[in-house]
């Protein structure tokens, strides 16, 4: 018999790292540190919670299925936006809104793959696209970043095959934290649109971006939308996290495709979230803006504490977006090391080797840190306990 879909990928690797806190006590002079989801923990702001609230309470039309492409209001206002961030031009027609952004990840492979296609996915990766690609019945081909995390188009140019349907960005990358800059991601969208495939960008991190200016230049391209097709998650930005709502733009047909696969799966978005998510991009731009420098400055806390570390063995390979992406010097592997760490230092992170293919040994030495729930102090407190490990030495 043949194995479900399902069969074809692994465990959800956050909930795995769940599981090693099973059975551990942690003390309250020395409580747990969990760096293992990029996900905020505080709820929505305030005056977002009061209009969800007057949704519910006054907005009949929120309880009731709504248009499978997301609230018109809203597709407008993300095309406005879009096109404001990145000096292009977008309309609401080339916007849709998903139930999260990786439900936006899987609608664009639906509409991209047919069994056995190839996707160029840069390694480390972002676990939960693998796994998609997995059970969607599509191939994962690997780009090796090498030293600075960087993926080399040229290298891409290289893999992309007679069944080759798209190439992957995440930028800032989970899970090095890495942003990509204008001239590597428009090398690729250039490698992409002259071979007739897809280049997908995950902007899931955008709020958070270090640089001031615009991202990147996609967006000013003429016809961007017969090559891009561009993903963004409203959680981050709005702490909406449990309330899943993300997006997709791309032309109108491939969006009449995903319409289709939408339909299929949940229909419409989440009501009450798109609310949440027009009201908190009508009056929360400032709010958005606090959000982002203490961001900056937790990363600037990573920089600071990290000489720390690099007395000891350790190395910084990325920064960015919620994450710090951390090269350790110990001989044990990280997928050993990672449940260790829950248990002698209080600290739940997720293995290099959680974003690599099986068997191979790139993450080995690697920890990603989701550090965006952290404040500064707590921060301190996290390099002290890292720099306290006394393990044997590669």
């Amino acid at each position: 018999m043949t194995a479900p879909r399902t069969a074809t990928t692994f465990p959800p690797p956050v909930m795995e790292a769940r599981r090693w806190l099973d059975g551990v006590t942690f003390p309250t002079d020395r409580p747990l540190i969990n760096v293992s989801q990029a996900a905020p923990v505080e709820p929505p702001h305030a005056d977002m919670r009061q209009a969800m609230a007057d949704t519910v309470l006054n907005n009949d039309e929120a309880h009731l299925y709504g248009p499978v492409l997301g609230l018109p209001a809203l597709r407008d206002a993300l095309a406005a936006r879009t096109a404001r961030i990145y000096g292009g031009e977008v309309r609401a027609d080339q916007t849709a809104i998903t139930s999260g952004c990786n439900q936006a990840f899987a609608a664009a492979i639906a509409t991209l793959c047919a069994e056995g296609d190839e996707v160029i996915v840069p390694v480390p990766w972002y676990f939960n696209h693998k796994m998609w690609l997995d059970m969607a019945g599509a191939t994962a081909v690997p780009l090796r970043c090498e030293g600075d995390m960087m993926p080399d188009p040229w290298d891409a140019a290289k893999l992309i095959t007679a069944r080759t349907r798209a190439i992957v960005l995440v930028t800032p990358n989970n899970p090095t934290g890495i942003e990509y800059p204008d001239d590597l991601i428009t090398a690729f969208y250039d490698i992409a649109k002259s071979r007739g495939i897809a280049l997908i960008v995950d902007e899931t991190y955008r709020d958070f971006h270090a640089i001031n200016g615009v991202p990147h230049s996609l967006f000013q391209r003429p016809d961007w939308d017969q090559t891009l097709i561009h993903l963004y998650s409203f959680s981050k930005a709005y702490r909406l996290t449990g309330h899943r709502v993300g997006a997709i733009l791309a032309a109108p047909t491939r969006l009449a495709e995903v319409e289709k696969f939408l339909d299929t799966v949940a229909i419409c978005p989440n009501q009450v979230a798109q609310h949440a998510a027009l009201w908190g991009m009508l009056h929360l731009d400032q709010w958005l803006a606090g959000e982002r420098d203490e961001i900056l400055h937790r990363r600037a806390a990573i920089t600071t504490h990290m000489p720390s570390l690099d007395a000891k063995g350790w190395s910084l390979k990325g920064l960015g977006g919620y994450f710090a992406y951390l090269h350790h010097p110990f001989a044990m592997s990280s997928a050993e090391l990672a449940p260790h760490m829950v248990r002698d230092a209080g600290i739940l992170c997720l293995p290099g080797t959680m974003f690599y293919p099986t068997g191979n040994p790139g993450g080995d030495a690697e920890l990603r840190i989701a550090f965006a729930n952290l404040d500064a102090p707590g921060i301190a407190t996290l390099f002290e306990r890292l720099a306290a490990l006394d393990l044997a030495r590669r």
